[in-house]
């Protein structure tokens, strides 16, 4: 059995793997031998004192064959001929109920109506520098769904929805680092995922299992209270023992059609605002406590932001929300004559920039002059904003900005600040474009915010608009066991698209529960 120590260490030692070697030879007394094997199992950063540390928790082998690392395989068993089951949407979500559904002898055949991840690439290409936005393939329809291009930050506080180890190992056994089995708060990379998902694909594929690229779903096949498949815009008609809706949360031609077809769903509480970007050094200098660089072995440094305010009477939360240390700000609308921002991080993370989502949270009052749509009253007032700010923006994929400074005085930019936005931005007053309910109580909290992080308000930090897809704007409701939908069985509403889940990880934690249960009920 391996000796397992833990650390407390200067980052100069336990982020460099040679002085971290040398480190564990000398505090143990042992040879510098290839009969050592020292390896890493857990690893933070403590940046609350003035002291920077890290915390290490490592296993030392000894003249002894180092225990297995990862315990997932990769299914081997051929499920082309096995009863199959539908997968609408080709996240993580799907993609791990694929994995599981395979796993179990039944063969998954997944619709997507965006492109695989090579492909997309282009019309990504267009929405930056031409302004064109695919409907059905941007950054967050396509293979591997909005995560694919969106950073592919792996933390999750969802520990009791599935088993998070198992998530990432799938991840490293498909070409993720090892790494990410180690931090406390892993990050696979914009640039690293689509190879890793394509990979997932050709297990998928390998398998028996089916992936229909650019085949969009338009209708359900109902018979009684029972989904028995879809229709897809092609007219053909897909069958199984079941369907696991995974879209996304953006996928509102989906949600329409369940309220077409008389599918219970319902309204669901969102948020609503702006990213916020600053030089990386900034934060790296509020964070670390550094008069200059953080040096060459500190990762660039993240925050995380919450506070309470009230408008009009009305409690509202602000938060930080997908913070991109070392990233960049992207277009994220998913049809024209919308404008959505959305931040991403490549696996270094050392772009010049850091950005965070900065939001509210939206309230019953926002969208009470919206219930004539019922349970869709949400949706139509975040796509009201996304229209509006695009228009007010010249109708591309301009963003509306404002240094933070003169959001907080009431008055337009004079000039803005140089941006990881590829688009451009165009300065005006962020209080015109966002709802009275949303502008006031981020101007309170971005206050609260720069009395807790120095230098966190100052003239190096710029709001951009819009952030409005931080979590769908309905759920689909399901039993709370089963994963099934209460009226309709055989659907299974999944991940962030239903309002179960609300990242990568917890996303595909949802995937496979949704899995097992279909295999559980109807297998």
């Amino acid at each position: 059995m391996p000796l397992t120590k833990q650390f407390i260490l200067s980052p100069e030692v336990a982020l460099n793997e040679i002085a971290f070697r040398e480190f564990i030879l000398s505090e143990l007394r042992l040879p510098d031998s290839p009969e050592v094997v020292i390896r890493k199992t857990r690893q933070s950063i403590d940046a609350r004192g003035r002291q920077i540390r890290v915390n290490v928790q490592a296993d030392i082998f000894v003249k002894e064959i180092p225990t297995n690392f990862i315990d997932y395989k990769i299914p081997k068993n051929d499920v082309s001929q096995c009863p199959q089951a539908i997968i609408v949407g080709c996240g993580p979500a799907g993609m791990y109920a694929a994995l599981r559904l395979i796993e179990a002898g039944i063969k998954p055949v997944i619709l997507e109506r965006g492109k695989d991840v090579r492909s997309r690439r282009r019309d990504l290409a267009a929405i930056n520098k031409h302004h064109i936005v695919d409907p059905d393939s941007n950054y967050c329809f396509g293979e591997g769904g909005a995560g694919t291009y969106s950073d592919g930050k792996l933390y999750t506080r969802s520990t009791k929805r599935g088993n998070i180890r198992r998530i990432l190992e799938i991840f490293v056994a498909h070409g993720a680092s090892e790494d990410i089995l180690v931090e406390a708060h892993p990050h696979i990379g914009t640039n690293k995922l689509p190879k890793i998902v394509a990979d997932m694909r050709t297990t998928i594929m390998d398998a028996g299992g089916e992936i229909h690229f650019e085949t969009k779903v338009t209708d359900f096949i109902i018979t009684g209270n029972e989904l028995r498949g879809v229709v897809t815009a092609d007219g053909n008609e897909h069958v199984g023992i079941g369907v696991i809706l995974a879209t996304g949360h953006s996928a509102r031609d989906i949600f329409e059609l369940l309220q077409k077809r008389d599918v219970a769903i319902e309204e669901k509480p969102f948020a609503l605002g702006v990213r916020i970007e600053h030089p990386q050094l900034t934060i790296d200098k509020i964070q670390y406590n550094c008069a200059a660089d953080r040096g060459p072995y500190l990762p660039a440094a993240s925050y995380s932001l919450v506070t309470q305010t009230y408008h009009k009477g009305i409690q509202r939360g602000v938060f930080s929300f997908c913070m991109c240390p070392g990233g960049f700000i992207v277009p994220a609308a998913t049809a024209p004559g919308e404008l959505v921002v959305n931040g991403m991080s490549p696996s270094r993370r050392d772009s010049r920039f850091a950005n965070s989502g900065l939001v509210v949270s939206v309230q019953g009052s926002d969208t009470q002059r919206y219930k004539s749509f019922g349970a869709l009253s949400g949706l139509h007032f975040q796509k009201e904003i996304e229209q509006k700010a695009c228009a007010m923006a010249g109708g591309g994929q301009h963003a509306p900005a404002q240094r933070v400074p003169d959001f907080l005085s009431r008055r337009v930019s004079a000039n803005l600040r140089e941006t990881s936005y590829q688009p451009g931005l165009i300065s005006m007053d962020l209080f015109d474009v966002l709802p009275e309910s949303i502008s006031y109580p981020l101007q309170e909290g971005l206050r609260h915010f720069g009395t807790k992080m120095k230098g966190y308000t100052g003239q190096e930090a710029q709001l951009i608009g819009i952030e409005s897809r931080t979590s769908s704007p309905v759920k689909i409701p399901r039993d709370a066991a089963t994963c099934e939908h209460p009226q309709l069985k055989r659907l299974f509403p999944c991940g962030e698209g239903a309002g179960y889940a609300g990242g990568i990880m917890s996303a595909a934690m949802d995937g496979e529960r949704c899995a097992e249960q279909l295999i559980l009920r109807y297998q």
